[in-house]
């Protein structure tokens, strides 16, 4: 039978769908202007590969127009979302010092506790179009979809055009990345750039050229200052992959990867070479570390205090171990658990099946060849680029999501998003490539083995929220069950027979992802903790209380409500003055009343009268207000476009301003306010700072206090008696 997983013609080989030597890229063709009509121009860029039916291009254009209209439905819902790094574009769009250091305010007291390269695309936009929650949150949208395309592109090179297109739309309708992909939290770039990273190494995989491992380090470079060292969780798998595959010999192989490497350092480290060697004194604290240095915040609080749990100044150790934690049960099924199966489950099953069928067949093909022709020594050139597909995507997919299931320090349901663009590009070419083989009992088998494991594992996942869609469920397990029979016998069915299987098959593997998905881009989400699908489809801790979301352990000054939605961000925002957004539910357990204070995950509700007061003489001070914690001072920032100190950074536990830096600032009339955090504050329970909670003790007993609506604050320029 014809295979349709090799280069296509115009890239050299034997036939139109076969795989051999590395193939010839054809000379790029005249821009418009340069000897061709701008006519004709765009029609090849509709057209696409000679050799594509006609159909392909506008599928491939619809399926990114249709992914970008999902991700833009609804999209104000969600306001400021995150108010922690919107409130660092709002920054780094009217200081370019905060823009590219990445600080919370733009009068650069304290950065957030990442790297920037995730704020510079929202803060550039909100430059050009002034801060409101789409001009923060559609280069998010942008984001997604490119990456849609990524996967699509590298996808289809080596496999057919459905491969990509089904590629494509597994990742557009996974819940969690319909999350991210509207969401300002930096997870949406670095899936784009891990995505990217992989594409560049399938490329090279082809023909061995430098410039695709040099491409690839590139982009793990800006990976690193968007997310740090998770970035790097793909590297050895990578690596790997191209040392073994591709088509040079081990010496230039092994010069590509240091070439690589070096890219990685130079595109990744420029910045922290800056930071690092830019006097402290006149930058901003490095948010996230106890000694303001971003190379500790990288290996410790973000780097192995992931791994092991001893973030330094995190909120109070309780990592998570088998039996549970603060940050939810690890272990070997922790992407399927209660916890996070439902962001990025649903096709994980079929996803492991398909790339160990898909790795057995392109190697078995590889031997074959290699058994016909005589492979130049020291060359791997006759080992099918196939392989070395299914090789880059699963070695990826099965590095990140074990470090994922081990990890004992902080983690959150979305980081799953990582994990999107690799089974998404696993569904998509080991459906094509068994379907090829279809005649032979086995790929036939497999097939309906996926579908049947795929139709099992949405019944369950849909079970754990029974009050949703009931009827779903039994959709998904029935028309699995019964398009994986047809599966079986798919090679012996007619045309309208195996069309029905087929349909029947893909509906009942995508429903339950895509109903998911639908619910979360009708719904706002907002806060530090957010999670795809209904209420109850996520539960923090593995025992979260009615509703889901629930998250074990406690913090001073609130909690976020079910899945961390549509609580009370702060932010002032016109669409919805009474907290909360259309759209959605109000969730419990909220940061705060009208004016309320916030806490560790959410900040404070700002109302008009704290609003007003704050905006009072705003001009003459360097920050309208100080605040304990990163939240309650990002929404207060929101809401009155004013910089407002974050003392102790996120958690209220990193040492900076000191108690004597906080003196000589108030000394000085710098700050203006001081704002009540109702019991939130810093602490050193897991090695962190207690300087908040100095600065806090002293405010009180030496400020007037005053009140606008249901806000306390301390006004820093009116000393009591005592003090």
């Amino acid at each position: 039978m014809t295979t349709h997983y090799g280069p296509p013609t115009h890239q050299g080989g034997a036939g139109p769908h076969s795989w051999g030597p590395p193939p010839v890229v054809p000379p790029p063709a005249p821009a418009p202007g340069a000897g061709e009509p701008r006519q004709l121009f765009a029609r090849r860029l509709w057209r696409g590969r000679p050799e594509d039916p006609c159909w392909v291009r506008p599928a491939f254009f619809g399926l990114l127009l249709a992914a970008g209209l999902l991700y833009l439905y609804n999209l104000s819902a969600s306001g400021y979302a995150n108010s922690f790094y919107s409130a660092a574009v709002q920054a780094g769009s009217k200081s370019w010092k905060a823009f590219f250091f990445g600080s919370l305010d733009a009068a650069n007291a304290i950065t957030v506790d990442k790297p920037p390269a995730a704020l510079w695309p929202m803060a550039l936009s909100v430059r050009i179009f002034g801060l409101d929650a789409w001009a923060i949150l559609v280069p998010e949208v942008v984001m997604g979809v490119l990456t849609i395309a990524v996967v699509y592109a590298a996808v289809r090179r080596r496999f057919s055009p459905a491969a990509g297109l089904i590629a494509g739309a597994v990742l557009a309708i996974t819940p969690v990345a319909s999350l991210m992909f509207r969401f300002n939290n930096p997870d949406a770039l670095l899936a784009l750039l891990t995505a990217l990273t992989v594409y560049f190494v399938v490329r090279g995989l082809e023909d061995g050229r430098t410039k695709w491992l040099v491409w690839a380090g590139v982009a793990v470079g800006f990976a690193f200052l968007t997310k740090t060292l998770q970035a790097f969780l793909i590297l050895p798998a990578l690596a790997l992959v191209y040392g073994v595959c591709a088509p040079v010999t081990l010496r230039k192989r092994l010069g590509q990867l240091a070439m690589s490497a070096l890219a990685v350092v130079v595109s990744g480290g420029w910045w922290v070479a800056i930071v690092e060697l830019w006097p402290a004194s006149s930058r901003p604290y490095i948010g996230g570390s106890q000694n303001n240095s971003f190379l500790e915040l990288t290996f410790g609080y973000n780097g192995l205090g992931r791994i092991n749990g001893d973030e330094t100044g995190s909120v109070g150790g309780m990592g998570g171990g088998h039996m549970g934690g603060q940050w939810g049960e690890s272990g070997w099924d922790r992407m399927f658990n209660s916890e996070v199966g439902s962001q990025i489950s649903w096709l994980l099953p079929a996803a492991l099946i398909l790339f160990v069928a898909g790795l057995a067949l392109t190697f078995s093909r590889s031997r074959l060849r290699l058994s016909r022709d005589t492979p130049v020594a020291g060359r791997t050139d006759r080992m099918d680029p196939a392989f070395g597909s299914f090789l880059a995507w699963g070695g990826s997919l099965l590095m990140t999501a074990v470090v994922f299931s081990y990890m004992a320090g902080i983690f959150h349901q979305y980081y799953t998003v990582a994990l999107a663009p690799y089974i998404a590009a696993l569904v998509g070419m080991g459906v094509t490539v068994l379907w090829e083989e279809r005649s032979r009992m086995w790929a036939s088998l497999t097939l309906a083995g996926a579908v049947t494991a795929t139709a099992a594992w949405g019944y369950v996942l849909l079970n754990r929220t029974p009050a949703y869609l009931p009827w779903l469920k039994w959709l998904v397990l029935v028309g699995g069950l019964v398009g994986a029979l047809g599966l079986i016998f798919v090679a012996r069915l007619g045309r309208r027979l195996t069309l029905a299987t087929v349909g029947l098959s893909v509906v009942a593997s995508l429903a339950g992802p895509a109903a998911y998905t639908l619910t979360t881009v009708n719904q706002g989400h907002t806060g530090s903790i957010v999670t795809a699908g209904p209420a109850g489809a996520s539960m923090m801790g593995g025992r979260g209380g009615p509703g889901g979301g629930g998250m074990r352990g406690g913090f001073r000054g609130g909690m976020p409500g079910p899945n961390g939605r549509n609580q009370q961000n702060g932010n002032g925002n016109a669409q919805n003055p009474q907290g909360g957004f259309p759209g959605g539910r109000t969730g419990e357990g909220r940061a705060g009343g009208a004016g309320g204070p916030g806490g560790l995950l959410n900040g404070a509700n700002v109302g008009s009268e704290a609003k007003k007061l704050l905006e009072k003489d705003a001009r003459k001070y360097t920050w309208v207000a100080a605040s304990i914690g990163s939240q309650n001072a990002a929404t207060y920032q929101l809401a009155t476009g004013e910089a407002v100190m974050a003392i102790g950074g996120f958690n209220g536990s990193d040492p900076s301003p000191t108690l004597a830096q906080f003196q000589k600032y108030v000394a000085a009339g710098r700050i203006h306010y001081f704002i009540a955090s109702g019991g939130f504050g810093g602490g050193n329970s897991n090695g962190g700072s207690n300087v908040s909670s100095q600065i806090s003790s002293w405010v009180e007993q030496n400020f007037k206090k005053v009140t606008a609506g249901a806000a306390t604050f301390y006004d820093l320029t009116q000393r009591t008696s005592t003090g």
